[in-house]
């Protein structure tokens, strides 16, 4: 499969690969927000996010699907379908509507068989960074860069977000629009909603596309994505469309299919209500000076430049600001200083990999250059398990707080560096190896 499509590059991946993922058949955003509990509200289903929901969650589904749902038919379905008619009424939608979606709705066997078809695999770091950096997207940005200059500086002074941060999570979700899915998004996430396992979560979204339709946002014929609901080029779910999707041009409805201006507005639009602050860069490579002792992971720019680290582009670092000490490879690696954008565009998509990759791309669409400190050859990845117990073993000595999900992130990262620091591990740069998991388990 083309790594130009975003979900065939393991996005399960936060920062230091550590999950057995699937590769995915199509490109999709995942967030990170309020899908952790149950079920939201009826009336809090359009205030979630786009296409963006945890791989975990469909991974769990998925698996559910071959025990559960196997001898599921249609007519299951067709009554499952009739039991969203009173949320889809409460949402606006009228029964003609309502009726005329879901008229001869069937499950998606595909969907069901498609996991397990698909072989389980890792990547490192270096090779996610290269695949979502290819020379060949660096072009092709700086072309659109070049040809829509006067719309992306006008789409910059509305939301705040630099052109090049929206053209690269248009290219990474959908290859600048070229790749934006061709499945059924009702039947998805028909199936999805069908399946049990956390299943309100796809009525809730199955809800939203009906009322996309009530509104007249999209022809039925149109409503087309991802095998994970998510659609057109930014990738977004319903209920993202509903609350982020902007036209450029104003008035008529978001074309987030086949507008690529009313993509990159949507796509800026999502992270300027995610928090996005124009003062600061997502992040920027520095240079440790020798005999750092990684004390710290997070300070304030006039701190770390104190400390002695400087911007490995030679420029200055920013005035001031809070910023983290990112090690995405550990002490053998690049070093990154990254801000609050960084997880702003980690709401777009909850992979710390994904994060870097936005940003190194939207970095060379600019012009700026690519990091310069090598990636190591070879980096240990641990598995799922490993990533679970090594936060179950950080929890169990209190540094640790967040879930037990296998998702390395920044919690994570922060629980590693407390864990080294406090026997005295060097370097202490917060990243999870097989000798940290061992030692903890003593």
């Amino acid at each position: 499969m083309p790594i130009e499509n975003a979900a065939q590059r393991s996005v399960k991946q936060n920062g230091q690969k550590c999950k057995d993922s699937k590769e995915w058949p199509s490109s999709w955003a995942i967030l990170r927000q309020t899908f952790g509990h149950a079920r939201a509200s009826r009336r809090d289903v359009f205030r979630t996010l786009p296409a963006v929901f945890l791989l975990f969650v469909l991974t769990a589904i998925f698996s559910s699907f071959a025990a559960a749902q196997e001898s599921a038919d249609d007519s299951d379905l067709a009554h499952f379908l009739q039991r969203l008619w009173p949320a889809a009424q409460d949402a606006g939608v009228s029964r003609e509507t309502f009726d005329s979606a879901v008229a001869g709705l069937t499950v998606e066997p595909g969907l069901l068989r498609r996991p397990q078809a698909q072989a389980e695999f890792t990547i490192s770091i270096p090779s996610y960074v290269a695949g979502a950096v290819s020379a060949a997207r660096v072009q092709q940005g700086r072309a659109l860069s070049g040809e829509l200059s006067a719309p992306l500086a006008t789409i910059e002074e509305r939301s705040g977000v630099p052109s090049e941060i929206a053209l690269a999570i248009l290219g990474v979700e959908s290859n600048f629009g070229s790749a934006t899915g061709g499945a059924d998004t009702l039947r998805v996430l028909a199936t999805l909603a069908f399946a049990g396992h956390r299943g309100a979560i796809f009525a809730d979204e199955f809800v939203a596309a009906l009322v996309m339709l009530q509104r007249g946002d999209v022809t039925r014929t149109r409503l087309r994505g991802s095998w994970a609901g998510a659609m057109g080029q930014p990738q977004f779910l319903p209920s993202a469309y509903l609350k982020y999707a902007t036209s450029y041009a104003g008035g008529a409805a978001p074309d987030i299919w086949t507008n690529r201006l009313d993509s990159l507005a949507s796509i800026a639009n999502f992270l300027k209500f995610s928090g996005w602050d124009p003062r600061l860069p997502w992040g920027l490579e520095v240079i440790l000076p020798k005999n750092f002792d990684y004390a710290d992971f997070d300070l304030d720019f006039a701190q770390w430049r104190a400390l002695g680290l400087a911007a490995a582009n030679g420029e200055a670092l920013p005035a001031s600001g809070p910023a983290s000490l990112y090690l995405p490879a550990g002490a053998a690696g690049p070093a990154f200083l990254i801000t609050d954008n960084f997880e702003v565009i980690r709401k777009y998509n909850t992979s710390d990999a994904y994060a870097l990759s936005i940003g190194l791309l939207a970095d060379r669409i600019a012009g700026r250059r690519a990091p310069v400190a090598p990636w190591p050859k070879k980096i240990a990845a641990l598995s799922t398990a490993d990533c679970k117990e090594l936060q179950r073993l950080l929890a169990a000595r209190g540094f640790y707080r967040g879930a037990i999900d296998g998702k390395l992130g920044r919690t994570s990262r922060n629980a590693v560096h407390a864990f080294q620091l406090s026997e005295g591990l060097q370097p202490a740069d917060g990243f999870a190896t097989k000798d940290v998991l061992q030692r903890l388990a003593r």
